[in-house]
């Protein structure tokens, strides 16, 4: 899967966050198993840590992707924490920045060119870094869509719950998020960015029974994956965000029998007592190429 730009977007079915300056979840994030670790400069850092934190980013991002697994950053939101927050994380181990409380497309756009500027000091590759805009405010709902097709860096977006629900003036429950997370996944969707994210709090991570809960709904709903904040949560994700076994035969079946019927000319196609569409054949071919993303990645 690709954007609109072309840009080849990441496999992103569980993104754990890890507290930059602590070094005991640093060193053990990669026994988890997620397919990113996000170095949080953000809100697991107090204020007056802000700083020694942002100088261990590019020593942690070492660590943290030593298996593999991509390394993001969660940058601050106000400029003046930001713009040091990007010269300090631009890296070769950082593939992406996670921008929380994008406000709208010039925000999005001025970050990206901060980074051209940092990345060609650092020698990098300019677009190595890409974008992950949070949304997170009511202001920035109604801008969902243009902050997706803001810049080429944008891979993926999601509804940052919490804080979305503080600025609506509601709690962080199901009934009042459904809607604005899916609308987070239209927008993403429509501009060819991964929708990540289930509808809930990421703060509840205690009960595993409820938490796949919400992940195989999202799944269903059409997100590709999470951010968590607990690693008990990572198989979930991975589990969930993968196609079951039975679902990936099923839609080589499909395959089979369209590409059976337009080699012998017939223009009706039936699977499995159904009769097949061009919706349900494009479905199996999704499906077909997210399990041999995964397997190329975890092989």
């Amino acid at each position: 899967m690709t954007t609109a730009g072309a840009r080849p977007l990441p496999l992103w079915r569980s993104m754990l966050f890890v507290p930059t300056n602590v070094e005991k979840f640093v060193e053990s994030a990669p026994t988890r198993g997620a397919d990113a670790y996000i170095l949080d400069l953000e809100d697991s850092i107090p204020m007056a840590q802000k700083a020694e934190a942002r100088a261990m980013v590019r020593e942690a991002a070492g660590k943290v992707g030593r298996t593999g697994a991509d390394v993001v950053v969660r940058i601050n939101r106000p400029w003046r924490l930001a713009v040091p927050d990007i010269e300090a994380s631009v890296d070769a181990n950082v593939c992406a920045m996670m921008v929380p409380k994008a406000a709208d497309p010039g925000h999005i756009r001025a970050i990206a060119e901060i980074l051209d500027e940092v990345e060609a000091e650092q020698g990098l590759e300019i677009g190595h870094t890409s974008l992950f805009p949070m949304i997170e405010t009511t202001e920035a709902y109604f801008h969902a869509t243009e902050i997706a097709k803001a810049h080429p860096r944008v891979v993926a977006m999601n509804l940052g719950s919490e804080d979305f629900a503080l600025s609506a003036g509601m709690l962080p429950e199901d009934e009042g998020l459904f809607q604005p997370t899916l609308h987070i996944l239209f927008a993403a969707r429509a501009a060819g960015v991964l929708p990540l994210g289930f509808v809930g709090s990421i703060a509840e991570y205690r009960d595993r029974d409820k938490f796949r809960a919400r992940v195989q709904q999202a799944a269903r709903l059409g997100f590709l994956g999470s951010a968590c904040i607990h690693p008990l949560q990572v198989d979930i994700l991975n589990e969930e965000f993968t196609p079951a076994p039975e679902l990936v035969e099923q839609s080589r079946g499909v395959i089979a029998a369209y590409d059976a019927a337009k080699a012998e000319g017939r223009g009706s196609i039936e699977y499995d007592g159904k009769m097949i569409d061009e919706p349900i054949i494009q479905r199996a071919e999704q499906t077909l190429a997210r399990a041999a993303m995964i397997d190329t990645r975890t092989s």
